[in-house]
């Protein structure tokens, strides 16, 4: 029975273990396999695959690392995918009891692993996906070996399953500045359901899951609650695709069925005054002025540098490169279109990036009402940003900026996080006692 006591913003509604989870390879020489923590890390004595803060964490890993270790070790030096290794836990878990294993979401509202749905039949159909199995399977066959030189690998039927509620279940795990360190499941969370408005929001410390309320409800229950599993800073098409091959079902919620919010996406600006215009329309609903065609042709021009240029830095960005897109933009895009948002973005990591504080200034402030709007007035990325221009501003020596930001950032991660995660006690709140002090004097 879920409770009938109203929940407030910022209630931490949900708090959960990992069923199972594994760090991402790439941060295997430099965070601690159980914990997840950055430190100075030693690697397994047996298999030198993993490594360990400390022998605390080594002993609690033990239970499920004793089972994968010896495959691990049959493998190197070669590096396992991620993917594979997270099957490769799933079904040492399921083999020692996990099958059993129950996640709460209330206190009487539970979920087993196969409580999870597997979309068997979608993925079945998915060209893609049995190509990503085949390729995993290979994998776990090559590294399954048990004492007696037999495959420990199920059939790929029950595999399929497994993989099935893997990649519509799994959860990235994040660090304090929402970047990506691991991959997890967590059986009682994935009652929740999927809006681009959610009213709740998944945060991490370590490999826990902390779910915390982001808009006052009238009581606990867990069908009208909603996170996000996707991008917010996408356009309703590519939300709507995303969701359709990964979780296989279309969002229909009001913001992905309003047609105004593609428009207000892609707008271009009115060159009479300024507002958001449809440049397929012919004239500007506000003030009339007629949309030409160089206008027309300036902003396809424009919109396809912009989405190459944001293409070829998925994976770093380059301060000149968005430089030079901001430039093309002025007078063209309007300053809310979700590709400006995603180039000023690129632009103020970048600039952080090289050290480059005034503009990453410039671009961070200009940002603001973009993450405000697509991502939501209580989105933790929205409190990081907050708190990023605040240190900056700190450094800058200017103190009373980065006093607002700093507040600004405490009221929204307060909300999202609670006030007793790590992220506000050891990094936001020292923070803003120096920038007091310092205004202060």
């Amino acid at each position: 029975m879920e409770s009938t006591k109203a929940i407030k913003r910022g209630t931490r509604i949900l708090t959960e273990k990992p069923f199972a989870f594994v760090l991402k390879s790439k941060y295997r020489l430099e965070r601690c396999d159980n914990c997840l923590e950055a430190a100075k890390v030693l690697k397994c004595s047996n298999c030198r695959y993993v490594s360990y803060c400390n022998r605390a964490c080594q002993q609690a890993a033990w239970p499920l690392h004793k089972h994968e270790c010896p495959f691990l070790k049959r493998v190197q030096p070669r590096v396992v995918p991620d993917a594979g290794r997270m099957l490769c836990r799933l079904i040492l878990r399921l083999e020692h009891g996990g099958d059993l294993e129950r996640g709460y979401y209330t206190e009487h509202g539970s979920r087993k692993f196969r409580d999870l749905m597997s979309h068997y039949a979608e993925i079945k159909n998915d060209a893609q996906r049995v190509e990503h199995l085949d390729s995993l399977h290979a994998v776990l066959t090559d590294m399954m070996i048990d004492s007696n030189s037999r495959s420990t690998v199920p059939n790929k039927t029950e595999l399929m399953s497994i993989y099935g509620r893997l990649i519509t279940n799994g959860f990235n795990i994040l660090d304090a500045e929402m970047n990506s360190i691991g991959t997890a499941i967590y059986l009682g969370v994935s009652i929740t359901d999927h809006s681009c408005q959610p009213n709740a929001v998944a945060t991490f410390e370590g490999n826990e899951l902390h779910v915390h309320a982001t808009e006052d409800m009238p009581s606990l229950d867990w069908s009208k609650i909603f996170i996000s599993y996707i991008d917010l800073l996408n356009t309703p098409e590519q939300r709507r695709e995303d969701l359709k091959a990964h979780y296989y079902f279309l969002c229909v919620c009001s913001k992905c069925i309003d047609p105004q919010e593609q428009l207000d996406m892609n707008a271009a600006v009115c060159q009479g005054c300024a507002a958001a215009i449809d440049v397929e329309q012919p004239k500007c609903q506000c003030c009339n002025a007629s949309v030409t065609a160089e206008q027309r042709q300036n902003y396809t021009e424009t919109m396809s540098l912009t989405q190459s240029s944001l293409d070829a830095m998925k994976d770093v960005a380059y301060l000149d490169m968005c430089k030079v897109c901001l430039k093309k933009q002025s007078g063209v895009l309007h300053s809310l279109n979700v590709w400006h948002v995603k180039t000023l973005d690129a632009a103020f990591e970048a600039a952080i990036d090289v050290g480059k504080w005034s503009d990453a200034l410039d671009y961070g402030q200009r940002l603001l009402p973009g993450f405000a709007k697509y991502h939501g007035a209580w989105n933790p990325l929205l409190g990081l940003l907050h708190m990023k221009l605040g240190k900056i501003q700190l450094y800058e020596r200017n103190y009373k900026h980065a006093v607002h930001h700093l507040q600004e950032a405490h009221r929204i991660l307060n909300v999202t996080h609670g006030r007793g995660h790590r992220l506000l006690h050891e990094q936001l709140q020292p923070l803003m006692l120096q920038a007091r002090q310092e205004m202060s004097l």
